[in-house]
């Protein structure tokens, strides 16, 4: 029996409820409800939801300890949409050649156009073109479907694997390992900010004097000269 298809609404509520739930991913809390609410999980069918129901299937699922009653509540109120949940932001048109002497850069973000996502936990990568004169948010990308049987690392380094740039909180070795082999830099930010005032200094540097690797993208000639 395939898997019915989940909204994207309710794909932010999950993992809103799953980041809740201590040493629960996304993909187990989708499997814990899949016990108690069948094989479609939609806004109807969450609403209903009840702590002993919750508390039952975690119970159930890999001999899970008891979880807080305090901590199951705050989890079924993103689950029943009770908690407001910042909107996910809308990306802008966008076409290859639009923006001159730009690059793609993807922001790990877990709520609104924050900057406050770790490589392989936040709830989206928020993809933005950047160029001297602008800096376009072109799309957003839930990465519910890292919770996969594939290597975690695998599926999200392959989720933006057309980026040059990732900001984000912070990576782990072998993450970091699967993007430098994509050709992706890292930047890490451990302190949460808004997306695009963490993106400004590229901005300069794009307008500067880029590094080789960066001035090989943009199409500009290197202004750095083997010693």
């Amino acid at each position: 029996m395939s898997e019915a298809p989940i909204s994207d609404e309710v794909a932010l509520r999950l993992g809103m409820a799953a980041h809740t739930l201590p040493e629960t991913s996304v993909g187990e809390l989708i499997d814990i409800l899949h016990r108690v609410l069948g094989d479609k999980i939609t806004k109807g069918k969450l609403a209903k939801l009840e702590v002993k129901d919750l508390q039952g299937a975690l119970l159930a699922t890999n001999a899970k300890k008891p979880v807080d009653v305090a901590v199951l509540e705050e989890a079924l109120r993103f689950l029943r949409g009770e908690t407001s949940i910042i909107p996910t932001p809308t990306p802008a048109p966008y076409q290859e050649g639009d923006m001159p002497r730009s690059v793609r850069v993807a922001v790990a973000s877990n709520e609104g156009e924050q900057l406050d996502g770790h490589f392989g936990s936040c709830l989206r990568w928020l993809i933005y073109q950047v160029s001297p004169d602008e800096i376009r948010l072109i799309d957003v990308r839930p990465t519910l479907t890292s919770d996969s049987p594939l290597e975690k690392n695998a599926v999200r380094a392959e989720q933006i694997h057309d980026c040059h740039v990732a900001y984000m909180a912070n990576i782990g070795g072998p993450a970091m390992a699967k993007l430098f082999k994509a050709d992706i830099h890292i930047s890490k930010h451990p302190d949460v900010v808004p997306a695009r005032e963490a993106l400004v200094p590229l901005q300069g540097v794009l307008a500067g004097t880029p590094p080789p690797w960066l001035a090989k993208l943009i199409g500009v000639p290197s202004q750095f000269q083997p010693s």
